[in-house]
This record gives C-alpha cells, sequence and structure tokens, in this order.
C-alpha cells in the first residue's frame, strides 16, 4: 500500500517535536532520571506510540493498525536485549550515570538514522528478490537458537578491532570532562571514554537491527509500517534504559522468551508458503510469551530474594 508523502513528513515531524521537548525537559532538570520519572516517560512514549497506531487504523485500516502494534512490540521486546548491553557497556567505560543520557541520545539519533537505511535497503532487496525472506527466516531462528543456548558472556568493548583503530588515530584521554565527547588538552582535542562508550553503542544496536529488522518483515514489507513500528520503539528506548538498569537482574528468563519470539517470527517466514498465521494470532503469541517470561522472572527472583533474606536471618540468629 503506498503512503502519502504528507503522512512521511507529519511523522517526521512529530518524531523531530517529541524528541525536543523530551530533551528539554531533560536538560531542565540537570540531573539523572530517577525510576519513577522513566516510568512516566516510559509510558508516555508507548502512550504516543499506541495513538500512533490508532491514527493508523483511522486512515489505513485495522489490518495495517494490527501490523504496527505487532512490529512496534517485536521490536519493543528486543530492544530489552539492548539494555542488557548497555548496562555493559556503561560499566565497562565508568560512564557517571549524569553522562549517561548524553551517550543514550546520541546514540538514538545514529540508531535512527541507520535503521532508516537499513530498512531502505531491506524492502528494495525484498520487493526485487522474495527469497530474502527466507534467508531472514532462517538468520532469525539461527539467532533465537542462539539466544535459547547462549550463555551470558563477559565483554571486552575496549580491546575490540574498533575501539583500537579509534586510539590508534585519534588521541583518547582516560578522564572524563563532563557530558563532553571531547575535550581539548595541551593544545590538543582528545575523544574522551564517554565518545568511546557512543561508538559502541552505534556499533551494538547496529549489530541487533541485523536481527530486529528482518523480524517485522514477517509480519509485513509495508515499508511505511516497518520503518514507523522501528522508529517507534527505538524513541521510547532511552527511558526504558533507565526504569531497567537497575532492575535487570530480575529479568532472568527474558532472554529465553525473546529466543521464543524470534523462533516463533522466524519460523512463520520459513512457512508462510505452506502455514498462514494471521497478524493477530501472531501479536497474541508474542504477548503472551513476553508477559509470561516476565511474570515468572519476577516470582522466582522474589522468591530466592525472600529465601536468600530468611536464610541471612537465620545466619545471624546462629552467630549470636
Amino acid at each position: 500500500m503506498t503512503t502519502s508523502i504528507w503522512f512521511w513528513i507529519a511523522f517526521h515531524i512529530g518524531v523531530f517535536a517529541a524528541l525536543i521537548v523530551d530533551l528539554a525537559q531533560f536538560k531542565h532538570r540537570g540531573r539523572e532520571l530517577s525510576m519513577r520519572a522513566a516510568g512516566h516517560r516510559t509510558l508516555i512514549w508507548i502512550g504516543l506510540s499506541f495513538l500512533f497506531a490508532l491514527l493508523v487504523w483511522k486512515i489505513r485500516g485495522t489490518d495495517n493498525a494490527v501490523d504496527f502494534v505487532t512490529g512496534y512490540v517485536i521490536e519493543y521486546s528486543l530492544s530489552v536485549d539492548n539494555i542488557f548491553v548497555f548496562v555493559l557497556i556503561f560499566q565497562y567505560f565508568r560512564v557517571p550515570p549524569i553522562a549517561q543520557h548524553r551517550a543514550l541520545t546520541w546514540g538514538i539519533i545514529g540508531a535512527l538514522i541507520m535503521r532508516g537505511v537499513m530498512i531502505g535497503l531491506g524492502v528494495a532487496l525484498v520487493s526485487r528478490f522474495h527469497f530474502i525472506l527466507y534467508f531472514f527466516g532462517a538468520l532469525l531462528v539461527f539467532t533465537a537458537i542462539r539466544m535459547f543456548f547462549g550463555k551470558h558472556e563477559s565483554h571486552d568493548f575496549g580491546d575490540s578491532w574498533v575501539m583500537r583503530l579509534c586510539r590508534k588515530l585519534i588521541p583518547v584521554t582516560r578522564d572524563f570532562y563532563g557530558e563532553h565527547f571531547k575535550a581539548r588538552i595541551d593544545g590538543k582535542w582528545m575523544l574522551t571514554p564517554l565518545a568511546l562508550a557512543l561508538i559502541v553503542i552505534d556499533i551494538m544496536d547496529l549489530v541487533f537491527a541485523i536481527d530486529s529488522i528482518p523480524a517485522v518483515f514477517a509480519i509485513t514489507q509495508d515499508a511505511f509500517i516497518v520503518y514507523t513500528s522501528n522508529i517507534c520503539a527505538i524513541l521510547g528506548l532511552r527511558s526504558l534504559y533507565f526504569l531497567l538498569a537497575r532492575l535487570i537482574d530480575r529479568f532472568i528468563y527474558l532472554k529465553t522468551g525473546l529466543a521464543l519470539v524470534l523462533g516463533f517470527v522466524g519460523s512463520k517466514m520459513l512457512l508462510s508458503k505452506y502455514v498462514h498465521i494471521g497478524n493477530g494470532i501472531s501479536l497474541l503469541v508474542i504477548v503472551t510469551t513476553l508477559t509470561a517470561t516476565i511474570l515468572i522472572s519476577v516470582l522466582v527472583t522474589k522468591k530466592r530474594a525472600t529465601a536468600q533474606k530468611r536464610k541471612s536471618n537465620v545466619d545471624s540468629l546462629v552467630q549470636k
């Protein structure tokens, strides 16, 4: 289905307006987001995305609105996996909490540009070579298997070839200078560790996009729906990070849920010629899977914390 150029323009105007308002509010606060504030902003971003879904429903009908919501839920849930890695990146480079906001902001801007280019290339490839969809499906199934059986590995971000190249070409200081990506030291410009963290964030988002963008192509090949669902999910990533960064250890089975979602979406893409699964059913399967894994994670970690607390109390009594 073709989309009016004015719809594209209106969407981007809305995106830029929302970003400017969000950044202006954060700058006015002058401090890191609390979990409560991050929760409020996360709900606002989700609400705006669903308002846009209503607009899609009004202009393009129910099927396109369901496609958008399904693609948005897939992308938004997979973005939680990004947060796991962002936490590790900031820990590795020892980025102060107040500076994390700036790195995430520019990281999101870079992600918007990269994903726009990748989606454009993906749409062009799919429209010209339909068999590419089967390659995307196989990629998703492979990623799902690797995520399901894979173990959490430690990352030495600073020893990657990109970081070695940056340090070789551009002088890098070991010290942070507020929220600046570069600093002038002894008359010479140098990158700060915050700049290195930003570079790693953009590279990792590129890696994640290779998995997440094909997942939406399993739902629809409509360029507008694929693009807008990705952008709406990315816009809420920064607030979601500040909401979940301190709770990331509670979601112990979330990767399992994400693996099941990717496996389902990839299988749907591979078997689309033989088995038709409506996007309404796909949305129900995805939401149910993610909700179940999150609830199980919270219940199990809460039970473990209670048991650990009881054990600590018993040990204290024994020592007395």
